[in-house]
């Protein structure tokens, strides 16, 4: 039974364009419309997605399609939570103080931009850490799919046996250019290539993206975050590594359109996780399974499935 309540500080609900955790709303009720494992989502939390599918221009049952997204989302955030990879909050700023520099504004300007348009900067920044949180999940699954998986304790094992020697890993701070290709005019995506590759002969750097791409149209630039290496998705895995800082990979032509990757900085990092991730790789190379990594896409698809298929979601 759907009822009433006054939402309190500590009720967590999971977006992905404007994620509402922890809101605490005046003195107003508002009621719940569906329950994800325990988790509430409010008519409260469905009105600001639908206002923000709203901003982008989605066309159709906008209020079905924010209760389907917040559905997904919250499944996502109680996954990463039982992943631990959630991304920290120092990654979260830094990626929203990039923001605000990259479309030239101080966080002061860019504060108050979101609080004005109903999107706050606590709603954004949670959306950044979900982007970054999810496609870190989702690239350790895909790269792992299928493959040897290698415990913590196994790791341990290794590392006494080489010596007490962690492994280490380079790290990738990556920015997607997306020259979207509508699934219905594919016609056009050698005319949409072209674009792209004149845009990556001009790429000098992450700071830079958003000032060139302005003035072009349907070009989406998305700040991914960090991957170590053995997370990075299979189709670009190799353009990623061979890519200098401040340069950007060659294309790929995806469902979403052209695409490219711009490589921001690099680091070599070495702890308990990337040992787990260097172990599982070379066990899984060892083992020879030969099988073919699915696409994000698919992954993405079918992590949310099986989340779904285990999940208890009651809805009005």
């Amino acid at each position: 039974m759907v009822r009433k309540h006054i939402l309190a500080a500590a009720m967590i609900t999971a977006l992905s364009s404007i994620l509402t955790v922890g809101v605490t709303l005046p003195a107003a009720a508002s009621e719940i419309k569906i329950v994800v494992n325990g988790a509430a989502i409010t008519d409260y939390d469905i009105s600001k997605r639908a206002a923000f599918l709203k901003l982008q221009h989605k066309k159709g049952n906008l209020t079905q399609q924010a209760r389907d997204e917040l559905t997904d989302e919250a499944l996502k955030r109680q996954e990463l939570k039982r992943l631990n990879l959630l991304v920290s909050d120092s990654e979260v700023n830094d990626a929203y103080a990039r923001f605000a520099t990259n479309n030239k504004m101080t966080l002061n300007q860019l504060n108050g931009v979101l609080d004005k348009s109903g999107v706050t900067p606590q709603h954004f920044k949670e959306y950044i850490r979900m982007q970054m949180s999810w496609g870190r999940a989702l690239a350790t699954r895909n790269r792992t799919q299928g493959g040897t998986r290698v415990s913590e304790q196994d790791a341990v094992q290794r590392m006494l046996k080489d010596g007490g020697k962690k492994p280490v890993s380079t790290e990738y701070q990556l920015q997607q250019v997306i020259f979207v290709v509508p699934a219905n005019n594919r016609g056009i995506l050698a005319k949409r290539r072209g674009e792209a590759n004149a845009m990556r002969g001009r790429f000098s750097g992450c700071q830079a993206t958003r000032d060139i791409a302005k003035g072009t149209l349907d070009v989406t630039v998305r700040d991914l975050g960090k991957f170590v290496e053995q997370e990075l998705p299979p189709e670009w895995s190799k353009l990623v590594i061979a890519t200098p800082v401040g340069h950007a990979t060659t294309t790929l032509d995806t469902d979403k359109g052209v695409e490219f990757l711009g490589v921001c900085a690099t680091r070599q990092v070495s702890d308990d996780r990337v040992a787990r991730l260097v172990f599982s790789q070379e066990a899984t190379a060892a083992a020879g399974d030969g099988k073919p990594d699915a696409s994000a896409e698919a992954v993405d698809k079918k992590y949310l499935e099986e989340l779904r298929s285990k999940a208890k979601i009651v809805t009005e």
